[in-house]
């Protein structure tokens, strides 16, 4: 759709919260966005299929946050209750990878309209076109984000990334209370954690060693980052 294609691998690995994110051109100019589903258990996912003009709510009782979906998409389901990968059909895919460092400040937005976080990724899905359109009606921090406890027993906890059809990418953080939006089409690797501002400046001291010296190749997020990063130049188109 609209030259852009994303493809969703669960691997039921042994190492819990491994998930990686990775957003790559072709040699004819097509973007691509990858990501892996590394939980340590099996996660019951489901494929969705909504059509536009979708009845939505936050999911979270009263004050909830209320829509009607401008785009039709496909989404895979987190244990049948929450989207965490899709695409629409003008091309924005959407990933939800685990987080720990979330922070998403609920007991201070009692006046914002309430979102849970596993519908999160659908209502950017349902609204939005263009990276550069969701980051502008994101920005303004308005969404009461509600986190769940998964039946795992865990926090639901995640950071999205976004990607489009026209080389548009983004990472959407909730630090300390606050949305940080990192945007810009060079940000097309994302792991967990640190928060990304740490894992850039993780990156460029593996920049600097250069990847034809060496790479780091532990399963930590910061080293898968660091290989994704330098393979998406490194290899042919």
């Amino acid at each position: 759709m609209a030259g852009c294609k994303v493809a969703v691998v669960a691997v039921l690995a042994g190492l819990a919260h491994g998930c990686s994110r990775a957003y790559y051109e072709d040699a004819s100019g097509r973007f691509y966005t990858g990501r892996t589903m590394d939980w340590k258990e099996p996660t019951q996912e489901k494929v969705w299929v909504f059509p536009r003009g979708m009845k939505r709510d936050g999911g979270v009782g009263p004050g909830s946050l209320e829509w009607t979906s401008k785009w039709g998409s496909v989404a895979t389901s987190f244990y049948d209750i929450a989207s965490v990968d899709g695409m629409n059909e003008k091309g924005l895919v959407a990933n939800l990878l685990y987080f720990v460092e979330s922070d998403y400040g609920s007991a201070s937005r009692g006046d914002q309209k309430k979102l849970s976080v596993g519908a999160w990724l659908q209502y950017v899905l349902d609204n939005f076109a263009t990276v550069q359109e969701a980051v502008d009606a994101l920005k303004g921090d308005s969404l009461n984000i509600i986190s769940p406890t998964l039946p795992s027993g865990e926090s639901a906890s995640g950071h999205m990334s976004i990607s489009d059809a026209i080389n548009g990418s983004a990472v959407l953080e909730y630090i300390s209370g606050r949305l940080i939006i990192h945007h810009s089409s060079q940000y097309k690797v994302m792991t967990n954690s640190p928060p990304y501002d740490q894992q850039l400046a993780l990156m460029a001291y593996w920049q600097g060693v250069g990847g034809h010296t060496f790479l780091p190749g532990t399963h930590r997020a910061a080293d898968r980052f660091a290989r994704l990063s330098y393979n998406l130049d490194a290899v042919p188109k």
